[in-house]
Order: C-alpha cells, then sequence, then structure tokens
C-alpha cells in the first residue's frame, strides 16, 4: 500500500491549491470527480492510488481535511485554499474568545498588520489555545494571539466555521488582538 501520508498531502496540493498538477478541475464548490482524481494521481510517478485507500485517507486524517458528496464520486478539501472556490460555508456566530498559533517569526508582522489570509482565502482561527499551540509549533516556536471574535461579530465581521472545527473569516484587524505569552 502506498504511503498514507505521503498521498494525503499530495492529495492536500491537489484539492487546495493545483488541481492542474493531475490534470483535473474543481467545480465552483471546490469538487472534484473521485474517478479523475484517482487517475490523475496513478498516472503521477510514485503513486497507486485506489478507491479504497483514498477512503482511508478522508476516514483516517486526523484534521478531517477532506469530504466526499453522499455517494462518494465526488470529493473536495474542507478548508485552506489558495485557488477561489465557494465551499459553501455556513456563517456563525463565534464565541467570544477564539485563537490563533503562529511562529515567532511572524509576531510583529501581525502585531502590526493584524491578521491577513496570505495566499489562503481565510484566516483559520482555533477554538483552543491548545490547538492554536500545535498549530503555532509548525512554524517554530509557538506564539498564541487571542482573538476578541464576539466583538468581531458585533462590529460586523462575519465567520464561518468549517466542517473540521476550524474557524474562518477574511481578516483580524490588531485591534482584535492580544498576544498570549506562552507558558
Amino acid at each position: 500500500m502506498a504511503d498514507l501520508k505521503k498521498t494525503s498531502v499530495f492529495i492536500s496540493l491537489i484539492l487546495r491549491h493545483k488541481p492542474e498538477t493531475v490534470g483535473i478541475r474543481l467545480d465552483e464548490h471546490g469538487w472534484a470527480n473521485v474517478d479523475e482524481l484517482i487517475s490523475g494521481i496513478n498516472q503521477t510517478d510514485g503513486y497507486d492510488l485506489d478507491m479504497e485507500t483514498l477512503e482511508e485517507i478522508v476516514r483516517t486524517d486526523n484534521k478531517q481535511r477532506y469530504s466526499f458528496n453522499d455517494n462518494h464520486t465526488l470529493i473536495r478539501a474542507n478548508q485552506g485554499h489558495s485557488i477561489n472556490v465557494d465551499v459553501e460555508l455556513e456563517e456563525k456566530e463565534p464565541p467570544e474568545t477564539l485563537f490563533h498559533g503562529t511562529g515567532e517569526k511572524f509576531v510583529p508582522s501581525i502585531s502590526e498588520q493584524g491578521l491577513i489570509p496570505k495566499s489562503r482565502l481565510y484566516v483559520h482561527l482555533s477554538k483552543d489555545k491548545e490547538t492554536a499551540e500545535k498549530v503555532g509549533a509548525r512554524h517554530g516556536k509557538p506564539h498564541i494571539f487571542l482573538v476578541k471574535a464576539g466583538e468581531m461579530h458585533r462590529a460586523g465581521y462575519k465567520f464561518y466555521l468549517s466542517k473540521n472545527g476550524v474557524w474562518l473569516t477574511k481578516s483580524v484587524p490588531k485591534e482584535f488582538l492580544s498576544l498570549i505569552l506562552n507558558r
């Protein structure tokens, strides 16, 4: 069986950023045809994907990055896209506070500019400090910003909750942020 982690990372690249890598197209909601995805991946050196393995990747992904439609003929990434797709996020009222984990090197620019999505469509926020700390650790020494989400929402900012529990918003102005010192 192919290396699941390697294949999952490749699928993430395809469904979030570069579907053309394997010669497929996503519809306006980010859905890809499963048969076309499998065929495209299998034409890439080092990959051997079948439906059973794809279903296992989706089922066991600890971040729940992917979703199938009801009859498993379509698949998409739940969030994190750099390409313009509408994953049909439902607007939700956020909790009073959310968190954003980042690496130490990004703290000065975030403190100055606030949170911006950079290459993604949305800023990703966590519901708890522990998750934010894990996210921040991917970028070096983790630092956590507290986001005054309730206050932002009352000021007219929109929030969305992805299927895998990540909160999304277009940006977080610096006045709604405060840096939390790590332990």
